[in-house]
């Protein structure tokens, strides 16, 4: 039985159509499924009764299973979510002032190996379907406090997003459909580890949101320690992608920089990140390390990260650092992983 939530709103209008549905009864559907969040197509009220039998007869509504819920003394939510097939992945929902934002998944466990990644540990077990990346939105409501919202959405959880390119982008047109959840492309942000021929596809395809770049490193030979992906696109290769990336007001991309206590934290190495960066239009989000049991890697002390911070500023490059929330749930960035049936659980070496 086909899952509703991976089929995007032209998908089902042409569903209905090949029924004798009319088009309106297809943005009916969405506003059900992701305004109102039902539970069962029988809560429809305004979907004829005989529409709403055969819904439930050729669609399930890819609700996940809460496996575990973990609170944060900051305030932030890590969902461990059970698929059907009883795989499991991690979302998690982090408070602001006035809204939040929720990190999501896009596939169980990860292939791309970063040395500083507890996910990485997991290896790859299969992709998300763009329905199990959407119901992670829904899930995720149900820990919003009435009248919340969750206003932007980071593809920064397990996995690769541009390595399941397809899926990703009929999960941002579905996310970003008006009759839907009605997202701002410019509150949606997707995270990759390098991979050039996607980021040059992403650009191309002006997918609607924003990109963030995990760089990490200024040196190859560095890089390439931390991050497998760098041995087949290097820094250089890297860069050029992002340099034809047609430039748009108000818009940057974001080069995602780990900060490793003795490895990619010294001030020159924040010089050489500027020359780096030249001519790019973008902005640099600091992370120190967080740690993960098992890892040998520690992270700066935020004194000595801010002092980073200062030189990239000093020397005219925007830089915002990021204090990472639910580090005590092990929920902070680098830090999901679960223990799925299929994972193919490896020793990463520091």
């Amino acid at each position: 039985m086909d899952n509703i939530k991976d089929y995007t709103l032209p998908a089902l209008t042409e569903w209905m159509a090949q029924r004798g549905e009319p088009a309106f009864r297809a943005r009916q559907v969405f506003q059900w499924l992701y305004q109102r969040r039902v539970t069962g197509f029988e809560q429809m009220s305004n979907v004829a009764r005989p529409l709403r039998r055969r819904l439930g007869e050729s669609f399930s509504l890819g609700g996940m299973a809460r496996q575990d819920v973990r609170h944060s003394r900051d305030g932030s939510v890590k969902y461990a979510l059970r698929l059907d097939d009883g795989q499991c992945i991690e979302a998690v929902l982090m408070p602001n002032n006035t809204h939040y934002t929720l990190c999501i998944s896009t596939q169980v466990g990860c292939a791309m190996g970063c040395d500083f990644c507890m996910t990485a540990r997991m290896g790859l077990v299969r992709n998300l379907s763009a329905g199990e990346i959407v119901q992670q939105v829904v899930e995720a409501y149900g820990g919003v406090e009435e009248g919340g919202l969750i206003r932007n959405l980071v593809f920064m959880g397990m996995g690769e997003p541009l390595h399941n390119y397809d899926n990703l982008v009929r999960a941002l047109t579905i996310l970003t459909e008006d009759h839907g959840f009605g997202f701002s492309w410019r509150r949606l942000t997707v995270s990759t580890s390098g991979l050039v021929p996607a980021i040059r596809r992403f650009a191309a395809d002006r997918l609607p949101a924003n990109l963030a770049i995990s760089l990490n490193a200024v040196s190859d030979e560095t890089r390439a320690r931390l991050m497998p992906v760098n041995r087949r696109w290097n820094i250089a290769a890297l860069l050029d992608a992002c340099r034809e990336i047609p430039k748009e007001p108000r818009v940057r991309i974001t080069f995602e920089y780990v900060l490793l206590k003795g490895i990619t934290d010294s001030l020159a190495d924040a010089r050489k990140l500027v020359k780096l960066l030249h001519g790019i239009k973008c902005k640099v989000n600091l992370i120190p390390f967080n740690p993960w049991p098992g890892s040998t890697y520690e992270g700066p002390s935020l004194e000595h990260a801010r002092a980073f911070q200062e030189e990239l500023l000093h020397r005219g490059l925007l830089t915002t650092l990021r204090i990472s929330k639910g580090q005590d749930i092990q929920a902070a960035c680098g830090q999901l992983i679960t223990a799925s049936p299929a994972a193919r659980w490896r020793k990463v070496a520091g």
